[in-house]
């Protein structure tokens, strides 16, 4: 017998869990995408070259993630959508 747990954390909004779930992820990777274009400049307002490539290369990870993020959500949007028509 299996059971299944039920996180409400986010009230009841009728989305999934998993869905909500890789909703946020997106939203925190490009948040954190958008914060560090402030941290590029910081860096290069100080000359500081070696960093500012440094936050380039993170920013590049968290635009990179959230695009598989985006596919993901895609990807259990439509899982959860052919749920529905069959009932389940």
């Amino acid at each position: 017998m299996s059971t299944k747990k039920r996180d409400s954390s986010q009230g009841d909004t009728g989305t999934t869990d998993i869905a909500y779930d890789v909703i946020s992820v997106t939203y925190h990777l490009l948040q954190g995408a958008e914060t560090i274009n402030q941290y590029i400049g910081d860096a290069e307002q100080e000359g500081d070259q070696e960093l500012a490539q440094f936050f380039r290369e993170t920013k590049d990870e968290y635009t990179r993630r959230a695009d598989r993020a985006k596919q993901l959500l895609v990807k259990y949007a439509g899982r959860r959508q052919g749920q529905a028509a069959s009932g389940a």
